[in-house]
């Protein structure tokens, strides 16, 4: 049985080249390029584990990550170009689950996916 995974990152880029290998790996991929969207999507879509950017214009993925707590208890995960601490920790804080920074290999980004969707 395959992952449903969403990922939510306003680059194109990345969450189309996610959207090409990781059902590589095993999963079934969901992707929007808004916060919005995002919000709607984990509603109807009803995802194992969300993959969460959190520089993005209108809803940004700290705002989105609290929404999504408000509502499910899908596990979150970040995956996001800012490494300060203080970003980390507000993250966490407003109900994410891991955080990772890009770029990430492959591998990583896998492993921690699976352990999320197991818990």
């Amino acid at each position: 049985m395959s992952i449903k995974l969403l990922i939510i990152d306003d680059d194109p880029s990345i969450t189309d080249m996610l959207g090409l290998v990781l059902p590589t790996k095993g999963f079934e991929v969901f992707s929007t390029n808004a916060g919005e969207d995002g919000l709607q999507a984990t509603q109807t879509i009803d995802p194992d584990v969300v993959v969460l950017d959190l520089m993005m214009p209108g809803l940004d993925g700290w705002n989105l990550c609290k929404k999504i707590r408000s509502f499910s208890e899908v596990p979150i995960l970040v995956l996001s170009a800012v490494i300060e601490a203080r970003s980390m920790t507000r993250a966490m804080e407003q109900g994410a689950n891991d955080y990772l920074t890009k770029p990430v290999p492959l591998d990583t980004l896998v492993t921690r996916i699976q352990h999320l969707a197991r818990q």
